[in-house]
């Protein structure tokens, strides 16, 4: 059967991801040199969806106007959820703008069209619903259903009883009963699930089909993930990474060197004698100064990194200026998040929005800057610094 709507499911912010959600959610952080829900609106119409309806919430603005009306010839409508209680009450928030048979996705993960197609083909009236799910070890971060002759018999979040997992790659397709699964299920401290509706669809005796796919899954849940997000998007071929295809656009300097795979936006400079790549991401309008190094690192659009400057597995934000001289050495470093420290990640450092890094600034692995902090001349940055901050050596 054809699918023509998608629900997606795009109104969360991504605690964990502090401090670079701050002033975006979720789904418009990078992934390569796109927001992660350009990606999946890309698969989605890859996939032969013909209509979008996204549900919004934390920052919605920042879809909204990234976005608009339409997007590769599809319309777009917009749902707000007003409160962030959960992916079922996000769903419910949709139901009167979809009829019949649709799909719903998460937009905060990338999903291979290839998935989304399995489902369609495998899904049929007869169940109320058809969840695609992965071959993947280690599912208790994520959600985990259990498939016995092509049906679903259970379905968690986070499962940690030590059953055999599949991984459920957030992919439904949905009829009407669905919804009413969602609205039948019990709150979970306050929220409600999508699976929650799915596991009480099981439980009545509904149909719920599971179908076995292949193809790119990935998430990120913490800030280094978003270097292991591109650097998987380069592997499965979905960001060009040829230094000469995704440079055309740029001003590369015949004495600077690039090294692929990379993807450079339009309007970015590379100076004389800097060194970009590999695994490197510049969004649009990044300015890398003459001798830099820039390798294994995703840099958002309009920053600028200083001569002689050493930038390796950095995530940045918006508007960031790394000044002359400063060295960011790369992981492995231990990384605050929350109250938990998770040690040796692969992360030199994130700079969220507008960081001012006035040049000579040494950063210890691991170092979290947040937002429009003003980091003086001399300055060693460890562990994590709080935005709007002035920092002196």
């Amino acid at each position: 059967m054809s699918i023509d709507s998608a629900i997606v499911l795009a109104a969360g912010e991504g605690i964990r991801l502090r401090p670079l959600t701050q002033n975006r959610p979720k789904p418009m952080l990078p992934a390569a040199t796109k927001p992660i829900l350009e990606h999946v609106f890309d698969q989605l119409v890859d996939a032969g969806v013909s209509e979008l309806v996204v549900v919004v919430g934390y920052r919605r603005e920042r879809v909204q106007s990234y976005f608009g009306s339409t997007y590769r010839n599809v319309p777009i409508s917009y749902v707000v959820q007003e409160k962030q209680l959960g992916t079922g009450h996000a769903l419910l928030a949709a139901e009167s703008e979809v009829t019949g048979t649709c799909l719903a996705i998460n937009g905060d993960q990338i999903v291979d069209s290839r998935i989304i197609g399995d489902v369609v083909r495998a899904h049929d009236s007869s169940a109320a619903a058809t969840v695609a799910y992965l071959h993947r070890p280690n599912v208790q971060s994520y959600g985990g259903v259990l498939v016995e002759d092509g049906l679903v018999t259970d379905i968690v979040e986070n499962p940690q009883d030590g059953r055999d997992y599949r991984l459920n790659a957030g992919v439904y397709a949905l009829e009407p009963a669905a919804f009413d699964g969602v609205r039948a299920a019990d709150s979970r401290n306050g929220e409600h699930l999508l699976v929650d509706g799915l596991s009480t669809l099981v439980e009545t005796g509904e149909i719920v089909r599971g179908v076995a796919s292949e193809g790119l899954w990935t998430d990120a849940t913490y800030p280094w993930d978003l270097l292991e997000v591109s650097a998987e998007l380069f592997e499965a071929g979905f960001v060009n990474g040829d230094p000469e295809i995704g440079g055309r656009e740029a001003t590369v300097h015949d004495d600077a060197v690039v090294r692929g795979p990379v993807v450079i936006d339009r309007d970015c400079a590379i100076g004389p004698g800097a060194v970009v790549g590999p695994g490197v991401c510049l969004g649009e309008n990044v300015t890398v100064g003459a001798n830099a190094v820039v390798e294994r690192s995703v840099v958002d659009a309009d920053t600028t990194i200083g001569a002689n400057a050493t930038v390796v597995e950095c995530v940045t934000g918006t508007g960031v200026a790394i000044g002359p001289g400063s060295t960011i050495p790369g992981g492995p470093g231990d990384v605050r998040v929350g109250d938990t420290v998770y040690e040796d990640e692969a992360l030199g450092a994130l700079l969220a929005d507008r960081v001012l890094d006035r040049g000579g600034i040494d950063y210890v692995p691991g170092a979290l800057v947040g937002p429009e902090t003003d980091i003086q001349t001399g300055t060693t940055v460890r562990g994590t610094l709080a935005g709007g901050t002035e920092v002196r050596s």
